[in-house]
């Protein structure tokens, strides 16, 4: 079945866009010929499942300056990485490693030390590749500032060190907003010509038959390899859903990955984490129970001031 037969004929004559504007960091366009439904689909995954390269995971080894190793953490996280040809990496959960290797994950390494009076500023640009990658510029941080700097992480005094390891995974800002490849993604509708105006006042049946496109990128993608993905996570979405409705797989099933982006994170089990829960928790097992319902276990025993455990406190 051609799944592009079905993303671009809703209309007759399918989808139109044209581009108004475009730049290395953003693209203007209009589109016409397709529903609002449609259209808004359209933003919504290429801000939230576009798949994209974030620092995931931080092994810090020395940490002597003011900052904690938490929000050094969270610094690093938010850093945006060149995302050119994530494609060919694994997601996490579909690599057989251990946790992290080459095929599912790009290390950076970041080794400074204050030695003068002067205080040292720590930089993107003092992260290091320190994997092997099948694409040059996979995991690079992205630098756009005049003096080539990027984003700050720290300043050391002297004395001060910070040596640490970052692995960099695969995913979706419908999981972390650190994903996310586009700072702004708008949407604005126009109304059918005519019918917006009827004596005066607003008509708010008319249909939209026009939509504007402002899509802003961080630098970890390109504009239009932005809105391209946003488009195949659609036809994968379809073309999953094509597959549950009559039991047969779509034209290049393999290519399709049912499953379509998704988080890089797996349980200590090796199972996804929203299939298992956690493992145990304060108010109960997180087997094949609800962490915060049933008659899971309390720290309150028994009985509590407002009543036994298995019961409603309010009852």
């Amino acid at each position: 079945m051609d799944i592009d037969h079905l993303m671009l004929n809703g209309e007759q004559g399918g989808p139109s866009v044209k581009i108004s504007a475009a730049s290395r960091s953003r693209v203007d366009f209009e589109m016409t010929g397709a529903d609002l439904a449609f259209a808004n689909s359209i933003r919504r995954v290429i801000q939230a499942e576009v798949p994209t390269l974030a620092v995931d995971l931080v092994e810090i080894e020395i940490n002597t300056s003011v900052l904690a190793d938490e929000l050094i953490s969270h610094r690093l996280g938010l850093i945006p990485l060149v995302s050119k040809d994530v494609k060919d990496l694994r997601y996490s959960r579909d690599c057989d490693c251990d946790q992290y290797c080459d095929a599912c994950s790009v290390r950076l390494s970041l080794h400074a030390k204050c030695m003068s009076d002067e205080i040292l500023k720590v930089y993107a640009r003092d992260l290091i590749i320190d994997s092997a990658r099948k694409s040059a510029v996979l995991g690079t941080p992205v630098i756009t500032d005049p003096d080539g700097h990027g984003s700050l992480i720290c300043k050391l005094r002297q004395g001060q060190e910070l040596k640490l390891q970052c692995i960099a995974k695969k995913g979706i800002a419908k999981e972390h907003a650190k994903w996310m490849p586009t700072s702004a993604a708008q949407e604005q509708v126009r109304r059918v010509g005519g019918a917006a105006s009827r004596g005066g006042t607003l008509d708010y049946n008319a249909v939209p038959d026009r939509f504007y496109f402002e899509v802003e990128g961080v630098g970890v993608l390109d504009p239009d390899e932005i809105v391209q993905g946003g488009i195949t996570v659609i036809q994968q979405k379809i073309a999953e859903l094509i597959h549950v409705i009559t039991g047969r797989d779509p034209e290049n099933a393999a290519e399709n990955e049912y499953g379509g982006p998704r988080s890089p994170d797996m349980a200590m089990d090796g199972n996804p984490w929203q299939d298992t829960g956690y493992a145990t928790t304060p108010y109960g097992d997180g087997g094949n129970q609800s962490t915060w319902g049933g008659a899971a276990t309390t720290p309150y025993a028994t009985t509590t001031p407002y009543g036994n455990s298995g019961q409603s406190g309010w009852s």
